[in-house]
């Protein structure tokens, strides 16, 4: 770990949107609070939920977690990404991790994060996420390489400290000055609620920096470990089918935002061995009789399918100029509330948790394609 990588070095956002999820966010908090490497500063970023925003604020109004923890209201559009941005803003560190509201971090999460920044070329450093199944277990049927559908690390990336060419967004660190360079994460893209469950915001900010900092190294340390939670709804096919469908849509806008060559890069990889590898084991299994064989890979081939389906889809919508995502810089700002056009978010209750300015995009990508990095890609972190 290089010397500028202090103990306190390090602001986590914790975005947050439903009172569903209360006690997992306590329990996400908790898990930061917790560190063997103590971060700076926690950010919760609420996103439009007024009442949330106040049992937050309350919970954590003590004098003695006040500093700590701070409370937020999303300063832009409803979304991930614009809470994402919000934290950007007020953060204090010298690096920004982002944790999921449903997940907790192994006491020594960070410290594994801050020993990767062991140069100024290491931009972003992220971590493996494990699932915790709702059942106990993981359903037979459900494939290890698409265990990126419940937001965890699958199987195909290599072990260890390697080079990546994304991290995946909700077990992911980046140093602030990643955002100067490159602007924050696009809005039009990625999660919003409990509506269709796009992503990709990650895998478009990241080739999107590397373009920026054509030196620039992203890492995965599989030591910086966190646990997400998979509740029983995802645990089922419908909502693989729906996800997969999703992660279709959101591939066509990264393809727009960054070219399909560098856009869907690690994919190929991805479809033509990882995949393919996966659909033999679960033909070898149900052969020996071993249960779940036959059903992980008809998971397989029908998740290639539908994510396909969606991908035409979506490159057929942006052809025609029915989407568009923008992203632009992000102002530090210590307080006050968003400006410059973006949307405004409620007001936190405290003086010292009052959202932060986020600067109105600056830019719009609709149906143009953005010229990618030169150079070459290594393994993605995204299928």
């Amino acid at each position: 770990m290089s010397d500028s990588t202090s103990p306190h070095g390090f602001s986590v956002v914790i975005c947050v949107y439903t009172e569903e999820r209360w006690e997992d966010i306590l329990a996400a908090v908790d898990s930061v609070r917790k560190q063997s490497l103590p971060p700076l500063e926690t950010l919760l970023v609420v996103d439009h939920n007024e009442r949330l925003l106040e049992r937050l604020t309350e919970e954590y109004a003590d004098e003695r977690l006040h500093e700590e923890v701070r409370v937020l209201a999303n300063a832009g559009p409803r979304g991930l990404s614009s809470g994402r941005n919000t934290g950007i803003a007020a953060s204090r560190g010298e690096f920004v991790a982002f944790l999921d509201d449903d997940a907790v971090a192994e006491r020594d999460w960070l410290h594994h994060l801050a020993a990767a920044y062991d140069g100024p070329e290491v931009m972003a450093v992220g971590g493996r996420t494990l699932p915790a199944w709702a059942s106990g277990r993981r359903p037979a049927w459900f494939p290890e390489e698409f265990d990126w559908v419940v937001g965890c690390t699958y199987r195909g990336l290599p072990p260890g400290r390697v080079r990546v060419r994304n991290v995946l967004g909700g077990n992911a660190s980046f140093r602030r000055t990643a955002f100067d360079a490159a602007g924050g994460f696009a809005t039009g893209i990625g999660r919003d609620g409990d509506r269709r469950p796009l992503g990709c915001e990650e895998t478009e900010l990241c080739i999107r920096l590397a373009k920026a900092l054509p030196g620039a190294i992203l890492l995965i340390d599989d030591r910086a470990v966190i646990h997400h939670k998979v509740p029983s709804v995802r645990e089922r096919f419908g909502y693989f089918r729906t996800r997969v469908y999703a992660e279709g849509l959101s591939k066509a806008l990264v393809a727009q935002s960054v070219g399909a060559q560098k856009g869907l890069e690690s994919e190929r990889r991805y479809t033509t061995r990882v995949l393919p590898s996966g659909v033999l084991r679960g033909v070898g299994d149900a052969l020996r009789g071993r249960s779940g064989g036959a059903g992980r890979a008809g998971a397989i081939v029908s998740g290639v399918t539908i994510a396909a389906g969606g991908y035409a889809l979506g490159t057929l919508r942006a052809r025609r100029g029915g989407t568009a995502f923008s992203w632009g810089p992000i102002e530090r700002s210590e307080g006050g509330t968003a400006k410059d056009g973006t949307a405004q978010g409620s007001t936190a209750k405290d003086s010292t948790a009052q959202a932060p300015a986020v600067k109105a995009p600056a830019t719009t990508v609709p149906a143009t394609k953005v010229s990618a990095a030169k150079g070459s890609t290594p393994e993605g972190a995204t299928p």
